[in-house]
């Protein structure tokens, strides 16, 4: 049986590296598709107050509602979909799930009740599912690792570009349209002013799924046509021979993503209720501030860490990220207990920064690690963990902690700042770990592409 745990051998089928121009348009259609899901998750903490208001629910539905709902499917479907992209067409499967979560969202436009609105969110769950792990294959097709690092800094910047263009898209129709104010429409009768940003976010998906198709989908480099996919089996092994650098990063991630999805999800409602902003100027400022520095730190993270990889510092990739993880400490508890507005958001633009220019080299140092027909089923466990702690942990914690720990919602800065204080360091004790066992995997052999 062929031996998938340390590398896969050259082969006639391998074919060659794309052309750069192949390789950066690739990039750049699954980074479009990125920031559309990160639109669609991000309108729905924009408009969190609202919401909140017209279903008469508590901080903590309304953090199942951002984090559980979306995460139930993304996890069921998120594994046999992985499993699949590591033996069938990906562009495909990317092409599939932005549909899927497109057409979710718009359903979530026309949601009447709390009930509605939730099984809408784990249809948007179940097609974001997809993308991810085919991504991540796709891009470890397209890119030589000494550039892996700035491809998944490109695609990662779509986190930041897709939750700043909820924020400022949201906040300018919350100007004509205000979220609370009831709007009629054509066959479908009358709405909110927050479903109709909902029933807008669902049209543009629906295009680029079809858009998709223009990418081409890249041949497996290192694996020839008719190499057969490993069995569950062997990815356990392989898994088991680099636990501590599959664990350490798989945590250490899970744990600063908790702090971004538990302080994204809150923040917009920690402007408001602290400063008193309203939704146009905190989709103006936040969303400005989320582009400018999200943006700039998936680029300058992904790159510099593509930089001194190809200049043979071979564990440049999570060394990078390791700063970025460690700076983030006592940015994350401060920002929420400053007097000023305009401290805190800045403080947030440093947050965001920091958090982005982590994501290029951590996440190309787990496809290092992982050989070819592995790497959709090992980026779905990844993301299993990161969407279970992260997604669904981060904006419930904080919402536990108002609700039944101070009793009160005008205590949601201090919420933030525990979540935080908490979770921030206990990232970068796991990413030590997962140094350790990165470190020995290098040491041992890494995969050939």
């Amino acid at each position: 049986m062929r031996d998938h745990q340390l590398a896969d051998m050259d082969t006639p089928d391998a074919g060659k590296w794309p052309s750069p121009s192949k390789a950066w348009f690739a990039a750049g259609m699954l980074a479009l598709a990125n920031t559309l899901a990160f639109v669609d998750r991000q309108a729905l903490a924009l408009l969190v107050q609202p919401i909140k208001e017209d279903l008469a629910v508590s901080d903590t539905a309304m953090s199942l509602l951002y984090g559980l709902s979306f995460t139930m499917f993304y996890v069921v479907v998120g594994i046999p979909v992985a499993r699949l992209a590591d033996r069938a067409n990906r562009r495909n499967i990317v092409a599939g799930a932005i549909f899927i979560w497109s057409v979710a969202t718009a359903l979530c436009g026309l949601a009447r009740g709390f009930g509605s609105l939730f099984a809408a969110r784990i249809g948007v769950g179940a097609g974001e599912g997809g993308l991810g792990p085919a991504a991540y294959s796709m891009l470890s097709d397209y890119f030589p690792k000494e550039r892996l690092a700035s491809a998944l800094g490109v695609y990662q910047m779509g986190i930041y570009v897709g939750g700043a263009s909820a924020l400022v898209l949201g906040g300018l129709l919350s100007t004509v349209v205000p979220p609370s104010s009831d709007v009629a429409l054509p066959l479908i009768g009358s709405v909110r002013g927050w479903q109709l940003v909902f029933l807008m976010l669902g049209l543009p998906g629906v295009l680029l799924s079809l858009a998709m198709l223009l990418v081409p989908e890249p041949v497996r480099m290192g694996t020839g046509r008719s190499d057969p996919s490993p069995s569950m089996r062997e990815l356990l092994r392989h898994l088991k021979r680099h636990w501590q650098a599959y664990f350490g990063i798989g945590v250490g991630f899970s744990l600063m993503i908790l702090v971004g999805n538990a302080t994204g999800a809150w923040i917009p409602a920690f402007l408001q209720r602290k400063y008193g902003l309203t939704t146009a100027e905190i989709g103006s400022t936040y969303g400005a501030i989320t582009a400018v520095c999200g943006v700039g730190g998936t680029l300058i993270g992904g790159f510099l860490a593509s930089a001194l990889r190809r200049r043979g510092y071979e564990r440049a990739n999570l060394h990078v990220a390791l700063v970025g993880f460690t700076l983030l400490i006592p940015v994350t508890s401060t920002f929420p207990q400053m007097a000023d507005y305009r401290a805190a958001l800045a403080l947030i633009g440093t947050m965001t920064f920091l958090a982005g220019f982590n994501f290029g080299g951590g996440l190309a140092a787990l496809q290092e690690l992982t050989p070819n027909r592995m790497r959709a089923s090992v980026s779905a466990g990844y993301m299993l963990l990161v969407n279970l702690i992260g997604a669904a942990g981060g904006p419930l914690a904080i919402a536990l902690v108002t609700d039944y720990v101070f009793l009160d919602a005008a205590r949601l800065p201090d919420a933030i700042s525990i979540v935080c204080a908490i979770a921030s360091p206990l990232s970068v004790v796991a990413m030590l770990i997962g140094m350790r066992g990165y470190n020995s995997a290098i040491t041992a052999g890494l995969p050939s592409t």
